[in-house]
């Protein structure tokens, strides 16, 4: 008779930017969650990676499959790593798809590759360095989608918030590409509003993702933010939205509009450029 397999342990580890802690799902088998310095940053089940566990990642999740059709192979940066969520989801789901990632903390990929590896032949390569600096020295047209999850801690770096950085990921982008980004914020969305402002400014079509009661200003939390040059398949997110089970509302046009009112774009240079709101205590952090 075969034995049991064993529980799987916790395993924490100082890192680049804090003390990354692998957590165990007692619920599913073989999923974990990493959290740095008591923030989740990503939960990864090595039996399903098309298994998106947190709201943002379902998102996220919904405009890769909206960026093609199905099963279609897409060349995708990350600027973000975690625990390669996306990455595995997109080998899942778009075999034959090729992805860069990109994340500062090499600590941190050095301990997901060692506890979390990747399965074979999944077309993905790691790359320790920072985002803006990567983004930079890519080739012109050799994405067809650009996702940003970044954070240092609980807030998205002032370098990852310009017009200059918005230019620079419209360039890295093929005609019809798609940029997404993971950003959070809270009434009055002061951020969120300026850094739908800046994209404006680039590229000609935008959307957001976040929770009626995000929206609200009810509370502090994730929005996704969508841009594209070519015309974004709205109905099709809103529908994907919908159906999960914390639904999220699309925002676009005029309603999009009026939501950005007065923000003004962030330069390079400008003072203005800082990173996004702290999130208020206990908002993301687990104990």
């Amino acid at each position: 008779m075969n034995a049991p397999d064993p529980e799987p342990i916790p395993v924490s580890r100082s890192v680049d930017h804090g003390t990354a802690k692998l957590l165990p799902d007692v619920d599913r088998r073989r999923a974990w969650l990493l959290t740095v310095d008591g923030a989740p940053q990503s939960y990864v089940d090595l039996d399903e990676p098309t298994h998106l566990e947190f709201e943002y990642a379902r998102r996220l999740g919904h405009v890769l499959d909206c960026a093609a059709p199905d099963g279609l192979p897409l060349d995708v940066l990350h600027l973000g790593g975690g625990a390669l969520t996306l990455p595995r989801y997109v080998a899942a789901t778009r075999p034959g798809s090729r992805q860069h990632v990109v994340d500062a903390d090499r600590a941190l990929l050095a301990l997901v590759a060692e506890h979390l590896p990747l399965p074979p032949g999944s077309d993905v390569a790691v790359h320790g360095g920072d985002a803006r600096e990567w983004l930079v020295t890519a080739p012109d047209g050799s994405a067809d989608v650009l996702v940003a999850d970044v954070f240092g801690g609980s807030r998205v770096p002032a370098h990852l918030t310009t017009d200059a950085y918005a230019r620079e990921a419209n360039r890295v982008l093929r005609p019809g590409g798609c940029y997404a980004a993971n950003l959070a914020d809270g009434a009055p969305f002061t951020f969120l509003r300026s850094q739908l402002a800046t994209f404006r400014d680039v590229f000609a079509h935008l959307a957001l993702i976040a929770e009626p009661a995000v929206l609200r200003g009810r509370r502090f939390g994730n929005a996704v933010l969508v841009a594209s040059q070519s015309e974004l398949d709205v109905p099709e997110l809103a529908r994907r939205t919908a159906r999960d089970a914390f639904p999220a509302r699309v925002e676009h046009g005029d309603g999009l509009r009026r939501f950005v009112g007065d923000a003004k774009a962030v330069a390079d240079a400008d003072a203005d450029a800082v990173p996004s709101p702290e999130p208020p205590g206990g908002t993301f952090s687990v104990g």
